[in-house]
């Protein structure tokens, strides 16, 4: 069995975490391939079409845009839709993170440098501690700060106004925000995994801007292998540009990605070599499941926690791993698409196994 070590999943190239390469271009004036408004947007066409009445109406009353909360999996474009509505509603727009405001005068200063109607964005709000926490609450209800000055019986608050600003927060995990900061957000969009055809067009789009020659079947079988995600696209075409330029003449046509992404180890369903060594240890080593958590992560050499958040999420959402209480099992699909042969026994154990959840 293939030993699998942490560098391996820091450079994963279908990992839909942010990388410095995401943002790096090959020319100064390409600066990012993220659109700057909302018709350059492709996909989420709810959310878009909520979020363009919401931007419209604030721009009519002359008043900065309600606080907005963006959910969803990593890498769908949260950070790109934030900066979109500020340039919509002609604003400042600072970005920060939950983990980097450490202490609640990180905060204060950062929302007492806001001028009238900025956005400041939050990514990975969920990570903010509760004392930083507790001082967002009157500045995005009463756009005020309350500071304590002095100790003990001498204490005494004093409410610094601020001017009026829109905070939108990020998140990956909605259901680890408290309830109070949750409440204080007037809009929630939820951002989808997008379709083969929208990844198709993203490709295409950022293959413009990138100055590359791609044929519409190059872009399709790209975006069929980017696991529903703009942000592994965008990488995934970085890479096969390189196999384009030097072994296919400059053009990514299908049979050039498609070699291509092969090559990178990564299969028609966008799982790499690491998805499919989970797949195939529960299989051989443990007949199909259920096996424990921690028993797996041994096996492969890797974390339980890092199985659970970064490769469980997709394996599942495709339908080839199942959580139940006993374990982990691999379905029919992951047989089906390993090519090994899918045993009735292990079918109805697996089902009895379901059934117990």
């Amino acid at each position: 069995m293939a030993e699998f070590h942490e560098t391996d999943f820091e450079n994963r190239i279908v990992s839909s975490s942010f990388s410095p390469e995401d943002s790096a271009g090959v020319r100064e004036n390409e600066n990012t391939l993220r659109p700057k408004t909302l018709e350059e947007y492709v996909g989420q066409e709810t959310a878009k079409s909520n979020l363009s009445v919401y931007l419209e109406a604030a721009r009519r009353r002359g008043e900065p845009m309600d606080h907005v909360l963006l959910y969803g999996p990593p890498g769908l474009g949260k950070t790109t839709l934030a900066g979109i509505i500020a340039a919509e509603m002609g604003v400042g727009f600072r970005v920060t993170s939950g983990p980097a405001i450490e202490k609640p005068g990180d905060l204060a200063a950062l929302l007492s440098s806001l001028n009238e109607g900025d956005v400041l964005f939050i990514d990975e709000i969920h990570r903010l501690n509760r004392a930083v926490e507790e001082i967002l609450y009157p500045a995005m209800e009463d756009f005020a700060l309350d500071i304590i000055i002095g100790t003990g019986p001498a204490a005494r608050s004093i409410r610094l106004p601020l001017e009026k600003f829109t905070l939108i927060g990020a998140t990956t995990r909605s259901g680890q925000l408290s309830a109070p900061l949750r409440d204080r957000f007037g809009v929630l969009l939820r951002l989808e995994m997008y379709t083969p055809e929208e990844l198709c067009r993203i490709a295409e789009r950022s293959a413009s801007i990138l100055d590359i020659e791609i044929e519409h079947e190059g872009a399709m079988e790209i975006a069929r292998r980017s696991r529903g995600t703009p942000r592994i696209a965008n990488r995934l075409l970085k890479r096969v540009r390189d196999f384009a330029e030097v072994l296919g003449g400059g053009v990514i046509t299908h049979d050039c990605a498609a070699e291509a992404l092969s090559r990178l180890e990564i299969d028609a369903l966008g799982l790499d070599r690491i998805d499919r060594l989970i797949l195939t240890s529960i299989i051989q080593n443990f007949s199909g499941g259920p096996v424990g958590l921690e028993t797996l992560g041994a096996t492969i050499g890797e974390e339980s926690v890092t199985i659970e958040d970064v490769y469980e999420p997709y394996l599942m959402q495709i339908g080839f791993l199942n959580r139940t209480p006993r374990g982990r099992c691999a379905t029919q699909n992951a047989y089906d698409h390993l090519g090994i042969p899918f045993s009735q026994g292990k079918g109805v154990a697996q089902q009895m196994t379901l059934e117990d959840n």
